[in-house]
């Protein structure tokens, strides 16, 4: 069978778009064919486009890793999308909202060409991760849990968007141990279904630096889910103002986040870089 697809990405997070074949013939050894980068099409993610599950949405979004895993949420996936709607029919508006397994999520198409969109209100209850307490069981939340590693005590941040992220606050993200690290708590028996890893680098209250280890793919250019994330925790903790800059390996994002109990929205590019077509 042959799909027709695009490669789509959104600050170097990139993404392998494309309308769910018939008989959805995709199992997670073919994604993984599609995500090697020398002897398929290469991709963080792929994106696949389902018929919307709920009145008043353009579609229904499913996410898969690099490594066939499927997965709740993605922040720069959704910007993709939303561009992608807003291209195919920009006579329905620039304000519009798509069904994923993480929930519905509403983007708005900017005049400036940037792409906004709600990633819903952060959630730091330890079971929406979900995160167990050491040994198993019940965790009480917490504005900052201790995490042991190789009998290394590490202080991190945990937040669901919608997906799981742990984050840490570390000096400078040019020297942050994500190939040390970043594996170990991603697959941490803390974290029954894995978790998003961020190394946080605090510039000022509106400014950070972030580089994220994806759960499923490794480090990534950017992660959209992983700055909501950051900045999250940060404004749990003090640390941050309301109105936020994230320099990611790709490019920057814009972080809004007013108050606990808010919606957070994530604003940055998406790009169409090429369409293409392939056998499965």
């Amino acid at each position: 069978m042959r799909i027709e697809f695009l490669k789509m990405q959104g600050l170097g997070n990139d993404f392998l778009v494309f309308d769910a074949p018939a008989g959805n013939p995709l199992d997670s050894r073919k994604l993984r064919a599609l995500a090697d980068r020398h002897t398929g099409v290469g991709f963080d993610q792929a994106l696949m486009l389902e018929a919307p599950r709920d009145t008043g949405s353009r579609v229904f979004y499913r996410i898969f890793n690099s490594d066939g895993t499927e997965v709740e949420q993605c922040g720069n996936g959704a910007r993709c999308i939303a561009a992608l709607l807003y291209s195919r029919a920009p006579q329905l508006g620039r304000r519009l909202s798509m069904g994923s397994l993480g929930g519905m999520v509403h983007a708005q198409i900017r005049e400036d060409g940037l792409v906004s969109v709600d990633m819903g209100v952060p959630n730091f209850d330890p079971s929406a991760l979900p995160m167990v307490a050491p040994g198993g069981g019940t965790l009480a939340e917490a504005s900052s849990y201790s995490l042991n590693l190789d009998g290394m005590d590490l202080e991190i941040g945990a937040v669901s968007m919608g997906n799981p992220h742990a984050v840490l606050r570390v000096p400078d993200v040019k020297s942050a141990p994500i190939a040390r690290f970043g594996p170990s708590i991603e697959s941490h028996a803390r974290f029954p279904r894995r978790a998003n890893v961020g190394f946080m680098q605090i510039v000022g209250r509106d400014h950070i630096r972030l580089r994220v280890y994806e759960r499923g793919a490794g480090e990534t250019l950017a992660c959209g889910t992983g700055a909501c994330a950051a900045v999250a925790v940060g404004r749990r903790l003090g640390l941050l103002d309301a109105e936020v800059k994230v320099d990611l390996p790709g490019g920057g994002a814009a972080v809004s986040w007013a108050a606990m109990g808010e919606h957070m929205w994530l604003t940055g590019p998406a790009t169409t870089v090429f369409a293409g077509s392939i056998d499965i």
